[in-house]
Formats: structure tokens, C-alpha cells, sequence
């Protein structure tokens, strides 16, 4: 038994050393252009996609093979198509099936592993500028099709009390650690009357918001500036306030959700959206779990303790957890909303 146990978790292994070099070579037809170049022909020989890409020619063909060997890609002569089903995954970053985002956070996480190794042996932690322009577009991209698709459609409608909010004229909405922005336009694009103020520490994200804002053409309704959520010139301005997927990266949970407490109106709401993990530890966990854990480890947990004093949370925040923050941040209920999404979960913070 004892064989046969070693045999199947050696296979397991292999299994995932084959899933990473998909994940590793995905990045690089990401980064270089590959996969936009190939859906935007019928079929490109190695010499056609390196000069459309501007690329050597030998490593466009390994490259080119290796991704119709591993399946990823079709072959026939010497030339190589992209499956339209793959090109939406690949090259569509709006489409609610797109994937290539998720190579790019991993990668991410393995560039700075030599200071994560170094903050588990200090205890200390790696900035979020660390992980580099791939962090930053990575998760911005994984939360962009629900923004499009499901924030503004199906997700705030369902609260119908925040869409009375929303549809006010001279409504104002705060969304603090905005990142890159697009929760921010697509609030601002489907709610017409509301103007959008985003908030974020790091000056690489609100450089991308603003960017996208001008893409968007809806930069004046929108204004993205580095600065605390705490700051006092903003207090009770908002009708609604919200952060998405960010409250378990922080480093002093308590105090962002104080503040975001403080910029609602008397009236207003505060929603928060972050991971939805399981209620307790159990192991083996479902697929879900064991990816969270994965970000934790890489990403959220070095980045949540760089700086100090940390709650250090971690991905895997659970509702108690987020209870307890709450209510530490002055809360009297938090309210788990019936939104339902295998990733993330809603909740509703009231303070009366």
C-alpha cells in the first residue's frame, strides 16, 4: 500500500509539473502577443507569427509546437491555428470564460519567491510592488468579466434598496481599494446619475484606473487618486461604499473597514465583497479552497505582512473572521447577502 501510495502522489506531481509547464507557456503566448496574433489569422506558419510579433523565429516555432502537442493549439503542415473555443479563454479578457489572467498572477508569485521564502523565515513580508506589473494586471483581469458581466446586471440590482442609491441624481459612490478601476467604470457606465470616487494605496494601480477611466470615456464621472480611505475631507459623503476582493490583503483590516464606515452617509451602505472560502478548515479541500490557499501562500499572506502591524488574514478569510473585523470596526451586524458565485462572497455592514 505503501508503494502504491507513493506511486500515485509521484503521479500527481507529474501530473502538476505538466499543468505548469501549460501555465508557464500560456504566459509566454500572453506576453509575446501569440495568441492574439493567431486569432486574428486563419493559420500562421513560425515565420509569419514571428514577424507579426516581433519575435525570433526558432523560439516562435518550439513554442508553436509545444502548444499543438500539449493540445492547446492545432496543427496542420507547417502551419498552427488557434480554436476559436480557446481564443475566447485566451484573448478575450471580458469574456466570463477568460483564463489568461490566472498565469500571470502564478508567475507573479514565483518571481518573488526568493522573498517569500525570506519572509518565512523573518516573519516579515513582500510589498505588493514586489510582485510586479503581473500581480497588478493579473488580478485586475480576473475580476473584469464579473465587473462587466455580473456587478452591475445581476449582483447590486439584487440589493434593492443600494439600487435606489445608485439611481439617485447626484448619487456618490466610493470604492475603496479600487485597483485597477474597472469596478469603479462599470458602476460609473451602468449607474448614469452616480459620480464614482476609487481609493488605492499603490500609485501603479491608480495610474492603470485612470488609464482605463480615459479608455472608458468616462473620466468625468470618475476620479481615482492615491490616497487613505481614512482621510477626514471625505467623511459622510457617500451614498454607497464598497471594496471588492481586497479586505483580506490587508494589513490593518479593521481600520479600512472604520473608515469606510466613516465615508458612508447616515444613510448610506457598505458592502464588501472577498473570497468565498469554506466556514472552517477541512482537509482535503474542494477545488476552491485549495486554490485560495495557493494565492495565500504566494500572494496574499507575504503581501497582507509587509507591513506592520498585520492582522496577517490571508486569503482564506472566513466569515467569522470577517465578522469579528466588523464588529471590532465598530459593526453591530454583517449580513451575508444571497449573491451567489463559486469564488466570492457578499457582505452587507450595518451599523444601527
Amino acid at each position: 500500500m505503501d508503494e502504491q501510495s507513493a506511486d500515485a502522489f509521484a503521479e500527481r506531481l507529474f501530473g502538476a509539473g505538466l499543468g505548469t509547464v501549460d501555465v508557464l507557456t500560456v504566459y509566454i503566448g500572453d506576453r509575446l502577443g501569440y495568441y492574439a496574433a493567431l486569432a486574428d489569422a486563419d493559420a500562421l506558419t513560425p515565420a509569419e507569427l514571428a514577424t507579426k510579433t516581433g519575435t525570433n523565429e526558432r523560439y516562435a516555432r518550439e513554442w508553436l509546437e509545444q502548444q499543438a502537442v500539449t493540445g492547446i493549439i492545432d496543427a496542420s503542415g507547417s502551419s498552427f491555428s488557434l480554436p476559436p473555443a480557446h481564443a475566447e479563454v485566451l484573448t478575450e479578457p471580458d469574456n466570463l470564460a477568460a483564463m489568461a489572467w490566472l498565469p500571470r498572477l502564478l508567475v507573479s508569485g514565483a518571481q518573488a519567491l526568493p522573498k517569500i521564502l525570506e519572509a518565512f523565515r523573518t516573519g516579515g513580508g513582500v510589498s505588493w510592488s514586489d510582485f510586479g506589473a503581473d500581480a497588478i494586471e493579473g488580478q485586475a483581469d480576473q475580476n473584469r468579466p464579473v465587473f462587466e458581466h455580473l456587478l452591475t446586471k445581476e449582483w447590486l440590482p439584487s440589493i434593492p434598496d443600494v439600487e435606489e442609491r445608485l439611481r439617485r441624481a447626484g448619487a456618490r459612490v466610493a470604492d475603496v481599494c479600487c485597483g485597477a478601476g474597472l469596478s469603479s467604470i462599470a458602476i460609473a457606465r451602468d449607474y448614469p446619475e452616480a459620480a464614482v470616487d476609487g481609493f488605492d494605496l499603490d500609485p501603479m494601480s491608480i495610474g492603470l484606473a485612470k488609464q482605463n477611466a480615459k479608455n472608458a470615456g468616462l473620466s468625468d464621472r470618475l476620479s481615482f487618486e492615491v490616497r487613505d480611505a481614512a482621510d477626514p475631507a471625505h467623511a459622510g459623503l457617500y451614498d454607497v461604499v464598497l471594496v471588492f476582493e481586497s479586505i483580506h490583503d490587508l494589513s490593518q483590516p479593521v481600520e479600512v473597514l472604520r473608515a469606510m464606515r466613516t465615508l458612508a452617509k447616515p444613510d448610506g451602505a457598505v458592502i464588501v465583497m472577498d473570497e468565498r472560502v469554506a466556514d472552517s478548515f477541512t482537509a482535503p479541500g474542494d477545488e476552491v479552497e485549495r486554490l485560495m490557499y495557493g494565492y495565500s501562500v504566494l500572494l496574499c499572506l507575504p503581501a497582507g505582512m509587509a507591513d506592520k502591524p498585520s492582522a496577517e488574514t490571508g486569503t482564506v478569510m472566513r466569515t467569522d473572521t470577517m465578522r469579528a473585523y466588523a464588529s471590532e470596526a465598530g459593526f453591530k451586524e454583517v449580513e451575508v447577502l444571497p449573491i451567489e458565485h463559486a469564488f466570492f462572497r457578499f457582505y452587507r455592514l450595518h451599523w444601527a
